[in-house]
């Protein structure tokens, strides 16, 4: 793993722990196959308390600030340039690459094709699912279980855009008059004043565009932030649904950048596991991975093809 230095720079000892104890966290997260956004290593510092007594707002009774997250970000920016902090080990999940795919040949293609050759496995089942979570630079850390169980998945950026909205009910009218499946999205998103109301946004517009569906929040719960005691931010009282969730609430809110990877995934995967026929989706799976080696047969045998498709007339 690469810690590249780009600069030379001394650092307090205050920052040098700091900076230790993140590639504690860093180190270990990957052991487990994550990599993390800098704000959910910054809610891994808050929610285990290592931040020094000396950042502690005295107004606020908190070390969870907005200035403190700035000032860390900058103390783990600067102890990348300096090579003190692996460079994958932080993701920034909003700004990627994207780029055409290259072959060097028509079986390299082949070869890509039965890597990524995938029957629905959702097709043969009573529900269709999909994940839907607030926050684009959470997306990297559900994707991996997402894809093992082919389940499509979506940032919603906060509320959805009436675009977006409309889009995926058409593509779930389809599903359901292709198959008259039960519809199920998971939704996941922070317990703050537009967080919570998201279940309800969804189910609203749907009734507008339809077709029948059932949402199914799977976090952040209030029953989860009792369980959990994730650290608290201050509600966003600008917010228009600021009012009611406080008198339900109170004043402090939690956001799922604070929750650890595992239990997000395990919050899908248990999610999953109740919607799908095991049996069903056992022989999906058999049907694609037949699919798949008869692509593989397909490359290793590229130039007995070639020559086959040569002699076809064009």
């Amino acid at each position: 793993m690469p810690k590249i230095a780009y600069i030379e720079r001394k650092f307090t000892k205050g920052r040098l722990e700091i900076i230790d104890m993140a590639n504690d966290i860093l180190d270990s997260y990957d052991l487990q196959g994550y990599s993390l956004t800098l704000r959910q290593l910054y809610y891994q510092f808050i929610a285990k308390d290592l931040f020094p007594e000396s950042w502690r707002d005295k107004k606020l009774n908190t070390k969870n600030t907005q200035r403190n997250y700035k000032r860390f970000g900058d103390i783990i920016n600067d102890g990348r340039l300096a090579g003190h902090i692996d460079w994958k080990h932080i993701d920034d999940r909003t700004r990627n690459l994207k780029r055409l795919g290259h072959w060097d040949d028509p079986a390299d293609i082949i070869r890509s094709a039965a890597h990524g050759f995938h029957l629905d496995w959702w097709a043969d089942q009573d529900y269709y699912a999909e994940v839907w979570i607030e926050k684009e630079a959470l997306m990297g850390v559900i994707e991996g279980t997402c894809e093992e169980y082919d389940l499509p998945h979506f940032a919603c950026r906060g509320y959805s855009s009436q675009s977006e909205m409309w889009r995926a009910s058409m593509r779930m009218h389809d599903v359901w008059e292709n198959s008259g499946r039960n519809i199920v999205i998971l939704q996941m998103s922070d317990h703050d004043p537009s967080g919570v109301d998201i279940e309800r946004d969804i189910i609203d517009r749907f009734g507008i565009f339809g077709p029948t569906i059932e949402v199914k929040r799977l976090a952040l719960t209030f029953d989860q932030v009792e369980d959990l005691n994730p650290p608290p931010s201050p509600a966003k009282i600008t917010d228009s649904r600021a009012d009611g969730y406080i008198s339900q609430y109170g004043n402090d809110s939690w956001e799922m950048d604070a929750l650890e990877p595992g239990y997000l995934n395990n919050l899908i995967i248990d999610a999953v596991t109740e919607l799908i026929d095991e049996d069903r989706w056992e022989k999906v799976k058999e049907r694609e991975e037949d699919n798949k080696e008869t692509l593989r047969r397909i490359a290793r045998h590229w130039d007995r093809v070639a020559g086959f498709v040569d002699n076809i007339p064009e």
